[in-house]
């Protein structure tokens, strides 16, 4: 039943970034989860011995605490996209340049019951599997807060004016696919060489019928499977974990050192109040059911249903562990572009929310 194609096969004229990277593997003391590890205990080591750094370990255990089953989650979904999901049918449906392959990217996105974290981990997952930039954006843009978990945990908070959250992040997600996709049509953004030529009458459905088939149910299979899922995870974890690591320990400082009432002063309905929020929202590192709640009580003591929106999309728009994502992994171009197109959408729909 397995599919998944080696990541380096010989012969390769072109080979995906994982293979290279993989040629060239540093010592693991060298390594960046490594060093992001070590700094972390270090700051939760000094916050035992400075008092005024016990908001810092206060706040990086709360983030913590609401990130791991979320992101655990993603990275077993991630290890399961890596064993069980050949790159044909990654590159099938979510490679092809047409305005489709943008629809199903924020589709799969919309019915994704995951937050944030969770999300960045499968989507680095089905770029590495051979999907397109503009796809894996749009990916990203549509799942955290249009998801249907989170849908119904918005209209709790903000009843009918749910809709507006849920149709903005769909619609910035189907724009701002659509915009890359041209932009990679003209060679302005990076494209996937992960991606893989696929026939036109291959058929997903009888290629996952024919391997079922096949697959035999031995206790040597399901155990070569367990290895496979297992290795996925841990590749994927190498790449994201620190990504988040840094995100956290960067949001625990914020949230430590800098006072409370700085941010319900300059959050009013104004656009000095959205760039205020966008940055807030750039540093802060929660999840998306984390998020929700904060978005709520920006709009609760504002009045200004516009930042909250804001604040909601900039978490996955410029949100540091996004952006250094996807600078890593699917290209420095794309993510660049990505922020440039996303952010003036946010604000605008920001502002025309305000001035309901």
């Amino acid at each position: 039943m397995s599919g998944a194609a080696p990541c380096c096969d010989d012969g390769n004229a072109k080979l995906p970034p994982c293979c290279t990277a993989g040629d060239k593997r540093k010592p693991w003391y060298r390594t960046g989860l490594f060093l992001t590890g070590c700094l972390t205990l270090g700051l939760l080591g000094a916050s035992f011995v400075f008092p005024a750094m016990e908001g810092f370990r206060r706040t990086f255990g709360d983030y913590v605490r609401m990130m791991f089953w979320p992101v655990l989650a993603g990275f077993f979904a991630g290890g399961l996209l890596d064993h069980y999901v050949p790159r044909e049918y990654i590159s099938k449906h979510l490679a092809v340049p047409k305005k489709r392959t943008i629809f199903y990217s924020v589709g799969l996105g919309f019915l994704m019951s995951a937050c944030c974290h969770g999300v960045l981990a499968i989507s680095m997952e089905i770029h590495k599997k051979g999907a397109s930039g503009p796809a894996v954006v749009s990916f990203l843009l549509a799942s955290p807060w249009a998801n249907l978990p989170i849908t119904i945990l918005l209209f709790g908070f903000f009843g009918v004016k749910a809709f507006l959250i849920v149709g903005g992040a769909l619609l910035i997600a189907l724009n701002t696919g659509l915009i890359l996709q041209g932009l990679e049509r003209f060679e302005k953004i990076e494209k996937n060489p992960g991606s893989v030529a696929v026939q036109k009458d291959f058929s997903m459905l009888k290629d996952m019928a024919q391997k079922f088939r096949s697959y035999r149910w031995t206790r040597e299979s399901l155990a070569a499977d367990t290895r496979g899922v297992w290795a996925g995870f841990l590749s994927l974890s190498d790449m994201v974990l620190v990504w988040i690591l840094l995100g956290t320990l960067l949001a625990g400082l914020i949230a430590a050192f800098v006072p409370h009432h700085i941010f319900h002063q300059y959050l009013g309905p104004t656009f000095s109040g959205l760039f205020v929020t966008l940055g807030m929202a750039t540093v802060i590192e929660v999840c998306s059911q984390g998020t929700s709640p904060l978005a709520f009580e920006i709009y609760r003591q504002t009045g200004a249903f516009g930042n909250a929106f804001a604040f909601l999309m900039a978490g996955v728009v410029t949100n540091f562990t996004q952006i250094a994502l996807v600078w890593k992994n699917v290209g420095r171009r794309t993510a660049l572009w990505m922020f440039a197109v996303t952010l003036p959408q946010v604000l605008l729909l920001g502002w025309l929310f305000n001035q309901f």
